[in-house]
């Protein structure tokens, strides 16, 4: 391609030659000049085209790291976040779990604490009739012995008395 720019370019500047076919030298330093010219023009673009291609392959050796870096945390990220979700599930689980058994024991345990009540309000009942009935024996008791007392009295005056 470059080869073909320059034989272009020498076309071009051939356009000034006389007629005879030969160049004077005016026109032929002139020539090459721009010859010499259009070569350094060449190389130079040729030079920024290479130093641009430098700088894309740094630039993308550079993306190339970074998407290597992003890539890794990436993974690091989902690595991570897996346990935890895991765990997270397990956990709920045996909560799930120990729920279920919970109900069934909450329930027994609300039957038995009303059986429970039922019975000492029942033993409270009988009991307070116990003290009720130990109380009224005691009055009779009492009444008992003071009228055998009062009986015994009567008959031991009786007995003075026949004397």
């Amino acid at each position: 391609m470059i080869q073909a720019q320059k034989q272009q370019a020498w076309e071009q500047n051939s356009g000034s030659l006389s007629f005879n076919g030969s160049l004077s030298k005016e026109e032929e330093e002139m020539s090459r000049s721009a010859l010499s010219t259009f070569r350094a023009k060449e190389e130079e673009i040729e030079k920024k085209k290479l130093e641009v291609r430098e700088k894309v392959q740094v630039q993308l050796g550079r993306v190339e790291e970074e998407t290597k870096r992003l890539a890794t945390i990436r993974e690091e990220l989902e690595a991570l976040a897996d346990p935890m979700r895991k765990e997270v599930a397990q956990v709920r689980k045996k909560i799930d779990s120990v729920n279920r058994e919970l109900k069934p024991l909450g329930q027994s345990c609300q039957k038995k604490e009303k059986e429970y009540k039922d019975a000492l309000e029942a033993y409270n009942e009988k009991n307070k009739e116990k003290v009720q009935l130990i109380s009224k024996l005691m009055e009779l008791v009492s009444e008992s012995e003071r009228l055998r007392m009062k009986k015994l009295e009567e008959l031991s005056k009786n007995i003075d008395s026949m004397h």
